[in-house]
Formats: structure tokens, sequence, C-alpha cells
């Protein structure tokens, strides 16, 4: 199958003290694109492309929702970064406000505990220092969950009210990490997250990827598994599939709306774009 044929992959990152998000958008092949999300106005604007990867489950967006930390790769070994970086930039754009060389995939990244003051995870080689930032220890669980994503991606989890739970739901035992976040009217959302090698992922997917569940205060079970990110946002149930977000109100404690599309990620192209700053 060519890679052509996939849909845009899509991880948003939610600001907990305002209406921004940062929307991560991959493809095709190495082309990310950085898209900022207005969710008051669900507007939508393009910030900057990344000839490489970013590592979304390395990366974490403060809570006034300005400034971004991303974990990315492009492959220049001969550059200051040694091809391989984690830095600070305003959201939406990539343009580093502080830069931490890395040169190799293990750990990298790291959270933001406030608005100023961030975690890295591990350690890097300083590159820019704009002054605006310092670094500190998180309040959350910082349990070692291996040398790559899940050391960031699941204490950002725990951080954002998603609880860790048994994998047997019902009578299912499901393959993966389990997390859980308790909704509105008894309704769960569960996260299924994924990890282990590229060859055992499904098509279109790397080594790290998510599904999702539903569950009712009744008991019933909804499987999303084409659900590819998905978060109780805005009071709503917002979720990514097939490259495009949507959003779901919940009616009753057995019934929720129709879904409704906010947005379609598939149609990006490729632009070089500076940053503003």
């Amino acid at each position: 199958m060519s890679a052509a044929t996939f849909p845009a992959r899509v991880h948003i990152l939610i600001a907990r003290n305002s209406s921004d998000a940062v929307v991560i958008r991959r493809g095709p092949a190495r082309k990310t694109c950085i898209i900022g999300w207005d969710r008051k106005q669900n507007t939508f604007t393009v910030g900057q492309w990344l000839k490489g990867r970013i590592y979304e489950r390395r990366s974490d967006i403060a809570p006034p929702g300005k400034h971004w930390i991303y974990f990315a790769m492009n492959g220049h070994w001969d550059s200051e970064t040694k091809g391989i970086w984690t830095a600070i930039a305003r959201t939406p754009y990539l343009k580093a406000l502080d830069l931490m060389g890395k040169g190799n995939t293990y750990f990298g990244g790291g959270l933001f505990i406030d608005d100023h003051t961030y975690w890295l995870n591990d350690a890097h080689r300083s590159l820019k220092t704009s002054g605006i930032f310092k670094q500190g220890t998180p309040d959350v669980n910082l349990r070692h969950y291996g040398s790559e994503c899940l050391s960031v991606y699941y204490p950002r989890l725990e951080r954002d009210g998603w609880i860790m739970r048994s994998t047997t739901l019902g009578e299912t035992k499901y393959e993966g990490t389990l997390f859980e976040k308790e909704l509105l009217e008894g309704w769960k959302l569960i996260k299924v997250c994924h990890s282990g090698s590229s060859f055992d992922s499904p098509d279109g997917k790397g080594c790290y990827w998510d599904e999702h569940i539903l569950t009712s205060a009744n008991g019933v079970i909804i499987a999303k598994p084409d659900w590819e990110w998905a978060d109780w946002v805005d009071d709503s149930i917002t979720y990514v599939e097939q490259g495009c977000l949507y959003q779901i109100e919940i009616v009753d404690s057995d019934q929720l709306g129709e879904a409704k599309l906010l947005h379609d990620f598939n149609g990006y192209k490729f632009e070089a774009i500076m940053a503003p700053y």
C-alpha cells in the first residue's frame, strides 16, 4: 500500500487554561505541519512545516497555550542539533526560543509545569536560551516507561485527568495500556495505548498508536478502533478519524448526539513559511 493512500495523521495538544490548541499533522511521508486551533472561534491557522518528524507523544503545550515544547528529527546530522532536538517555540510555530540539541532518539522532549517552567526528558546540550523559561520538576508521576515516547506521554495523560486502569473491560482483555476519563452522565472515554515494533502495527501506524472505547452508565461498550486521537474537550467528546476532527455531545446517560465535523486536515500541502518572530 502506498503512503499516499493513508489519511493525515493527527495528534492534538489542548491548552489547560485557554481555548488554544496545537494540531500536529503528519503526512505525506516525513512532512509535518503545525496548526493552531482557536477552539472558541473554531478557526485553524497553519504555523510552520517541518521536513522531518515531530514526536507528538514527547511534546506538550503550556497552560495558557502561547508556547509549546516539542521533540523533532530532521536527519541533518552535521547541524548543531545533530539532527534531533527539543525546542520551545511560540504556538503554532517551530522556530526555537529555547533550543536543546539531543543527537539521538533516546528520551527527549518534555512537559510544561506552568507558564514558564518545563521539565526536560533526559540530558540535552543547550544551544539557545531565551531567558523566558526555566527547568523544574513536575508534580506528576514520572514513572519510567522506557527510553522513548511513553515516559512523556503517560505522565501527560495522567496530568490531564486520564487514569490508568486494568486492561480487561467486560469480558474482553485488551492489548496495550488503558487509560480512562470520566465524562458526563456516567459515560467514560477509554484510550487504548499501543506500543511496540512498527512491523506489528496496522498499516499507516507507527510504533505508538491509540484506539478508543466509549462506555455508558448502563455498561454499553462502543469500540472506536479508528479514532486516532480523542479527548473530552469543551464539554464534548472530540476525536480524530481518517484525518478529520469531529465533536459529539452527550445527550443523556445512554444517548450521544450526532457527530459534527469541525475540520478536515487531509488537503494540506507543504509550504515553506517563516515564523513571524
